[in-house]
């Protein structure tokens, strides 16, 4: 619903807060559509100059939410639409991303990130990726993104292991530029969009653009793992692990 992500402009930034803080955050397909509007309509305004992407306290977003994400998984499409979209509306933002994380960061709550240009999060914060062992992939281009960023090593550890970073260890892989208190994260993140939005925005999205490189090889690497995603949803694994995981709240 649209109550579950609230957009608002001031000063040239465009905060988008995911507010859905009972369910953790956790993403509903309408939840992806807003997203995805706000951050187009970010990149078709002029007056907007930095775009903050936020969540509430303790929580950025625990991904996917289960029963949007179940349906899907029994559904012949593969990824539903409103998610499809919104990762190329991530990849192709004009405006540069600052997210700030407070709480936890789940699946597409972590590789996201990937796609900001200054992260501000939490001591508290806590960045997992349970893709494998739900039987899938990862998705946003992470699989490409993460060992050039933080090595082979590391991307291994989060993205097929699942094992957890927490807001120093992000922090030295280069996922997240600040550390702070978590009653300091917004205030940190609305520091740093001002002091983007108060460059010269033709030179910043230049710059940014050189920074980024373009965007072809990053939605290349979406869609292949889309696809994997589509496949490995039908799998007997993948079938398996739904099973556990709902049998652990019955």
């Amino acid at each position: 619903m649209s109550e579950h992500v609230i957009v608002t402009d001031d000063g040239g930034i465009r905060t988008i807060r995911m507010n859905r803080p009972d369910k953790k955050n956790a993403l509903t397909h309408a939840m992806y559509a807003r997203l995805t509007d706000a951050l187009a309509g970010a990149g078709r305004d002029e007056a907007i100059r930095c775009v903050v992407i936020a969540g509430t306290p303790g929580a950025f977003t625990a991904g996917n939410d289960l029963q949007d994400f179940l349906a899907i998984a029994t559904s012949e499409e593969g990824m539903a639409r409103p998610v499809g979209d919104f990762l190329p509306a991530l990849v192709t933002c004009q405006k540069p991303l600052v997210a700030a994380v407070s709480g936890i960061a789940v699946g597409i709550g972590t590789t996201m990130l990937f796609h900001c240009d200054h992260v501000v999060a939490s001591r508290e914060a806590r960045f997992v990726t349970p893709f494998t062992s739900l039987g899938l992939v990862p998705e946003a281009a992470s699989s490409l993104i993460a060992p050039r960023m933080m090595g082979h090593a590391r991307a291994f550890s989060l993205l097929v292991m699942g094992r957890p970073l927490d807001a120093a260890q992000a922090r030295d892989a280069g996922l997240v530029n600040t550390v702070v208190a978590p009653e300091e994260v917004d205030y940190e993140a609305m520091k740093a969009a001002r002091e983007i939005a108060a460059l010269p925005p033709g030179a910043v999205a230049a710059s940014r653009r050189l920074l980024r490189g373009a965007p072809d090889e990053l939605m290349a690497r979406i869609d292949e793992e889309a696809e994997l995603f589509k496949v490995r949803l039908k799998s007997p694994e993948a079938r398996a692990a739904f099973e556990a995981f709902l049998s652990k709240g019955r």
